[in-house]
């Protein structure tokens, strides 16, 4: 990543020209939940393949889709330029940072991040977690969780160089239950959740404490928005009870929002699924947003709109699930329509995918999305960006 770093930052400096809206202060405004200029478009994620789908059409000499991690420097190097091309190209108002070059290789298939947990690389997107290093009470006592550094924060300095807050930087931060699970194992954390709730309270308190010290890097380093990227639930409702959700999880992410904006940073909650049993304790949470709004999990913009008022921005919820993937670019641009009109009035929305930009999405779909939102998007002078 610091070679990846020091090569973008001198084509950093060619990219000074300004842009005629600001990106940030859209984002800015939607999540205060008042009217920019224009409903923002926003990536909360993007794996690789369709960086360099939609790269094609702004750039030559991309790599092969694979996993950045397998990928060599100058490929990598390449992929993360044409992620930035891409948000420029598009004007794409906000870009998502988070770690990168923090895991060592296992072996051929697998990977270890900076906690111990083992990862089986996968050729459909993220890498899935097979590796549990806390499994007990016990194996806690011993266990010494890594210290967050500056040097975690490259692909966010990269962002600011490139942009020059012209576009809101988000950072992804995963959330307690997340963090906990994979020290535990899924299965076996909610089953500590009933016969050993202090061992489940003792890793959240490590797993927050671990999360205040970076939010103190980030707000150092110039963040805007923080994504507690915390999934909870399936497409039929919450994992675990909203009991234990109140009790194991949201306690802890609450100390983190409470942190965050008082350093100032605007937070928005993600997880996918169906929150609907979880609402009411989202929205007392003081979450400024809220995404991705799965319409496969119930959560569509217009309900969503008429239930949270102008309490907490929407930020979704265009179908990845089968639309991105199989639709056809006309019905991509009806649903932008369709979610400008159902949630858009007034302010407080921002239009993004679903889910991420996974590597079954068609491309030329995604564009058609990007583009949509500019076309359809603009508001009526009823609002301006503050």
């Amino acid at each position: 990543m610091n070679f990846i770093y020091c090569m973008l930052s001198g084509i950093s400096a060619n990219h000074k020209e300004q842009q005629t809206v600001n990106g940030r202060q859209r984002i800015i405004t939607a999540l205060e939940n008042k009217q920019p200029d224009c409903v923002p478009l926003y990536i909360h994620g993007i794996n690789e393949a369709p960086i360099i789908g939609i790269g094609k059409h702004l750039t030559e000499g991309l790599p092969e889709p694979k996993d950045f991690r397998l990928m060599n420097d100058h490929d990598k190097l390449k992929l993360v330029d044409t992620l930035f091309m891409i948000h420029e190209h598009y004007d794409v108002d906000g870009i998502t940072t988070f770690e990168t070059g923090h895991e060592t290789r296992v072996d051929a298939t697998h990977v270890a991040d900076g906690f111990n947990v083992v990862y089986r690389l996968s050729p459909h997107g993220i890498p899935v977690p097979v590796g549990h290093p806390v499994p007990s009470f016990e194996a806690l006592k011993a266990y010494k969780p890594p210290v967050p550094a500056a040097g975690d924060l490259g692909l966010l300095h990269l962002a600011a160089d490139r942009f020059k807050g012209n576009k809101a930087t988000f950072w992804l931060m995963r959330g307690i239950f997340v963090r906990s699970w994979r020290l535990l194992g899924m299965t076996n954390l909610m089953m500590n959740m009933v016969s050993n709730p202090a061992f489940v309270h003792a890793v959240a308190q490590m797993m927050l404490e671990y999360n205040l010290a970076q939010l103190d890097l980030l707000a150092e380093a110039g963040l805007d928005v923080l994504v507690i990227e915390d999934d909870i639930a399936s497409t039929s409702g919450p994992l675990i009870s909203p009991d234990h959700f109140k009790t194991f999880v949201n306690q802890y992410n609450r100390q983190i929002v409470d942190k965050a904006h008082k350093k100032g940073l605007k937070v928005v909650r993600h997880s996918d699924g169906n929150l609907w049993p979880l609402m009411d304790t989202i929205l007392d949470t003081g979450y400024d947003g809220i995404n991705p709004l799965e319409p496969q999990a119930g959560m569509h913009i217009k309900k969503m709109k008429a239930f949270c008022g102008d309490k907490i921005c929407l930020l979704g919820n265009i179908d990845c699930v089968d639309l991105l993937p199989s639709g056809t670019p006309d019905q991509v641009e009806a649903a932008v329509i369709q979610a400008i009109a159902d949630g858009g009035e007034g302010g407080g929305l921002i239009i993004c995918s679903s889910n991420s930009l996974h590597p079954g999405v068609n491309p030329e779909n995604c564009i058609a999305m990007f583009q949509a939102v500019r076309k359809h998007g603009k508001y009526e002078q009823k609002g301006r960006a503050s």
